[in-house]
């Protein structure tokens, strides 16, 4: 019954219009920033921050919030479009949804991504208002032994990910941890890897790999093509909504992602992103249906699992914040920065101590999720538009946004000609028939798995078994190592090589 009250008390704070208003805004900027390539919600909260200032505790907070699941829904409609991933957690997103877009179904692809992440929100808002404290203890048992081994176990999902050949999967996976290691050792403070080059010791951002990789190297591969060979899109949309076969494939994607992401956006360091690659995972494990499109060349399933995973790991990663005041990602330290800013106290106390910020913000994630639906689903057709715009004129435009924004977030030159140099290695990966998913994902993880092994061998006093002895790390590895085992499985293999054969 408290619930319920609580709630009541909540949905009374997020519906005067002062608030609504601020909800509005930042789903609105949210969604704008998310369709930019490279000005992420982290970017965009860290510039509105001083903004935030002069206005009250709750519209402050409200508002940030919006930003940030707007932006993970923005960040769907560039991978889906023109290949270019947005956020971290849509590089999973890129893999089919750009297909579709190839096919003429970008309206589908879009609507799908739409609709599942309005779905996750949703769930992941209610769980957070229904399991917020008893989630928190989940949460606790994780230790840095229990964090390695989880990120070893995304690794190895990340080579299921990836079609084609298996070694150049892991071989993907392993240049992403070496890009991972450029950069200033966290413990000593010594520059590895940046050979006497002032901005590598900052090591080499995200945004510079995916839109090089992604965005430019797309590009170049298709200027490679003769005109009339160039696969851009195909001149005619089919549909701007999915259809009943569409909805029939999305619905127990959408339902297994909502799990896995509610499940997984509770642990710091990356959560949301883990549970879009592990969502995309087992949806390839999942029997494709009589007449299904195989996975990789356009399967809708691939953009409704990953969507609705990441949205509903962004709303149940505010458990940890808002419980244990411990930010589990980049942007929830900005929240942290936010509620420190107007003299709140994250932790435990706020929900006794504050309770309509507490219930009010999580009241206002409905009411931000519903605004972005009827925010996002009229401007499908408008985003199809771009679709019609000719090559020549399109690319130029992607190269020209891409520029601003890699040079928005450090105002830096150095990153523009790092996007350029990326954009000729993503090329390359693709004449070697390369995935270029994995090596993303072994490049956010790598840095986190070292903070945590040498964290956990501290801890430790350098005694290894720590890894087997935990029995949750020794659980997180055994399913890794078995995971491993089945994708090396001769029948698998072969299986899963017919599988990717295009036709």
């Amino acid at each position: 019954m408290d619930l319920f009250n609580n709630l009541a008390l909540g949905f009374g704070v997020a519906f005067t219009f002062q608030n609504l208003v601020y909800a509005f805004v930042g789903c609105l900027l949210g969604t704008l920033i998310g369709v930019l390539p490279g000005i992420g919600p982290v970017a965009t909260i860290a510039m509105l921050l001083p903004a935030t200032y002069a206005l009250p505790p709750v519209a402050a907070l409200i508002m940030l919030a919006g930003i940030y699941y707007g932006a993970q829904y923005g960040g769907s409609t560039t991978a889906i479009l023109v290949n270019l991933p947005g956020e971290s957690s849509s590089v999973v997103t890129v893999i089919d949804g750009y297909q579709m877009a190839r096919q003429g179904r970008a309206g589908p692809a879009l609507a799908a991504a739409g609709l599942g992440s309005f779905f996750a929100g949703c769930v992941g808002t209610l769980i957070l208002a229904a399991f917020a404290a008893p989630l928190t203890e989940v949460a606790f048992k994780f230790g840095p032994a229990e964090y390695f081994s989880l990120m070893i176990l995304g690794l190895i999902g990340a080579v299921v990910l990836a079609s084609g050949s298996l070694l150049k999967a892991v071989a993907m996976i392993i240049l992403g941890l070496l890009l991972g290691l450029v950069g200033t050792d966290v413990n000593s403070g010594v520059a590895r890897y940046a050979f006497d080059i002032p901005e590598l010791t900052d090591g080499i951002g995200f945004i510079v790999i995916a839109m090089g990789v992604f965005g430019y190297g797309e590009i170049i591969s298709n200027l490679s093509q003769p005109e009339d060979e160039r696969e851009v899109f195909t001149g005619k949309v089919q549909g701007l909504m999915p259809t009943r076969d569409d909805f029939k494939n999305m619905v127990p994607a959408v339902l297994r992602g909502t799990a896995l992401g509610c499940a997984l956006g509770i642990l710091p360091g990356g959560g949301a992103l883990l549970s879009a690659f592990a969502a995309y995972t087992i949806e390839k494990k999942t029997r494709l249906r009589p007449g299904e499109v195989p996975f990789g060349q356009g399967n809708i399933r691939g953009v409704a699992a990953p969507e609705s995973a990441n949205n509903a790991g962004s709303q149940t990663s505010f458990i940890p914040l808002l419980t244990l005041g411990i930010p589990p990602n980049a942007v929830m330290a900005l929240m942290v920065g936010a509620m420190t800013i107007h003299n709140i106290q994250p932790g435990p106390q706020v929900m006794t101590s504050n309770p309509e910020l507490f219930w009010g913000l999580i009241a206002s994630m409905w009411i931000g999720n519903l605004m972005l639906v009827v925010l996002n689903l009229p401007l499908i057709g408008i985003w199809i538009k771009l679709l019609t715009v000719p090559y020549r004129w399109l690319f130029p435009a992607i190269v020209l946004f891409c520029a601003i924004g890699v040079y928005s977030t450090n105002n830096n030159t150095w990153d523009i000609w790092m996007v350029a140099i990326f954009g000729f290695i993503g090329y390359v990966f693709i004449k070697l028939g390369c995935e270029p998913a994995p090596l993303l994902l072994g490049l956010i993880l790598g840095p986190m798995m070292e903070e945590n092994l040498r964290r956990a061998m501290l801890l430790s006093r350098g005694d290894w078994s720590v890894f087997v002895t935990r029995p949750l790390s020794a659980g997180l590895l055994a399913a890794a190592a078995l995971l491993l085992v089945i994708v090396l499985l001769p029948a698998i293999q072969s299986k899963r090589e017919e599988a990717f054969v295009e036709d």
